[in-house]
């Protein structure tokens, strides 16, 4: 029994996971100029959390959780989600939603994993001087595991390769990110 038990329970965690993985190739299906970016950050935010202390739990949550951090982009118009060029203001207007609806979408949940996907949605484009968005959060408002979203997300896309960009190399990626520290990262 006890050996059942415990098969179920991996099961139920397997299925859990699965579909988060799932949930997350939905809305990289939208936009594949973008590739593999969504592993990549949560990879990353696995190694910076690890870096900076967290606790192995909160670790493996915010690998998945990280997953979903612009499954909000699901409910954005194609016209912009999709455009080559620079945005117009309301155009930028409207990208900016995806936070919002992106924790629209995961906020409801009772799953600790998606729940923390829900905030981190919502909160992954705050900047420590509270210049983000969507509710200007500043300094310690912003929940640490979204910090270390963001420093993941710009780090995949500072290092990979866009149409409106050449890819940067590593150590001028984290040149970059040591710029924007205490500006845009904690």
């Amino acid at each position: 029994r006890t050996y059942e038990l415990r098969k179920t329970v991996l099961e139920l965690k397997y299925s859990y996971q699965e579909t988060i993985f799932l949930l997350s190739k939905a809305a990289e299906y939208r936009d594949d100029d973008t590739g593999s970016h969504l592993l990549k950050v949560s990879s990353y935010c696995r190694t910076i959390a690890r870096a900076i202390g967290l606790d192995e739990n909160t670790v493996d949550n915010l690998y998945y959780a990280s997953l979903l951090h612009d499954i909000g982009k699901i409910g954005i118009p194609d016209n912009i989600l999709l455009k080559k060029g620079a945005y117009s203001r309301e155009e930028w207007d409207v990208m900016k939603k995806h936070t919002i609806i992106g924790s629209s979408i995961l906020s409801s949940s009772n799953g600790e994993v998606i729940k923390m996907g829900g905030m981190i949605a919502l909160t992954h484009h705050e900047r420590w001087d509270g210049s983000g968005y969507p509710r200007g959060l500043a300094g310690e408002e912003i929940p640490v595991i979204s910090r270390v979203v963001s420093v993941a997300d710009v780090f995949d896309a500072l290092v990979s390769k866009r149409v409106y960009k050449d890819e940067f190399s590593v150590e001028d990626a984290l040149s970059e990110i040591k710029n924007c520290s205490g500006k845009h990262f904690d």
